[in-house]
């Protein structure tokens, strides 16, 4: 990699309070982070730690409440919630423990779904849709609902539908917490093929080692700290 080359997302100092007075909870207490373009980062950390906050604000989810965030050179913490919302349509991509596909609609459909807020014609989207599922492995798939899919399944539609629109950050919240230990290893293989073939730098929460040896780094959070960062074996 080019050592010139900006980083991809750049924290400093960054803060998050909830509450006020007594009540207050400091749940990030300035966090210093540097994540390059095309890194593949798990963050771990227990319950309360702050990893979910840290990756609620990474993903524009959440703002701020003192520090600074860049994010291919945009200060984060200055967009207004609009700005916000255009930042994550167009550069980010988002992958849920539960999958959040609706129920009645088809694989293909929910992996439209996107290109339908970006305005992108009918045709346009099948095409992108189609070629999107078939790179996760279901080219046959298209017309099933997620009632006709497996876990394993739903959530490689569920990939799809985050890459589909080619972003360059792809941010995965437990993304095998409902899975059994092989369809586990199947979805790790398919973000890992991701990052490496696509180059999409992704950023994955997951409370499990053997899930976190997948990525090329490591980040423990404790007490909204970063406690270590580690480069794998991998």
């Amino acid at each position: 990699m080019n050592t010139t080359e900006k980083p991809l997302i750049e924290l400093r100092q960054l803060t998050k309070t909830y509450g006020h007075g007594d009540a207050s909870f400091q749940a990030l207490r300035g966090v210093d982070l540097t994540i390059d373009r095309g890194d593949f980062v798990a963050i771990m950390g227990p319950s309360g730690s702050g990893k979910s906050t840290l990756m609620n604000t990474l993903g524009c989810l959440d703002t701020p409440t003192a520090g600074h965030y860049w994010y291919d050179g945009i200060a984060v913490e200055t967009l207004n919630t609009d700005q916000r919302s255009l930042l994550r349509r167009h550069a980010l991509g988002f992958v849920f423990q539960g999958f959040n596909l609706l129920s009645r609609t088809s694989a293909l459909e929910n992996v439209e779904l996107p290109m339908l807020y970006r305005g992108i014609p009918r045709r346009e989207r099948h095409e992108r849709a189609s070629a999107a599922l078939a790179s996760v492995g279901l080219p046959d798939k298209l017309r099933n609902t997620p009632a006709e899919l497996s876990g394993g399944q739903q959530q490689r539609v569920a990939i799809a539908r985050a890459i589909v629109t080619e972003p360059s950050t792809l941010f995965a919240d437990e993304p095998t917490g409902n899975l059994d230990s092989k369809t586990t290893g199947e979805i790790m293989e398919l973000l890992v093929r991701l990052n490496e073939d696509h180059g999409i730098t992704v950023l994955m929460v997951t409370h499990e080692d053997s899930v976190a040896n997948y990525a090329k780094r490591v980040v423990r959070v404790m007490d909204g700290l970063i406690e270590s960062d580690q480069r794998t074996l991998n």
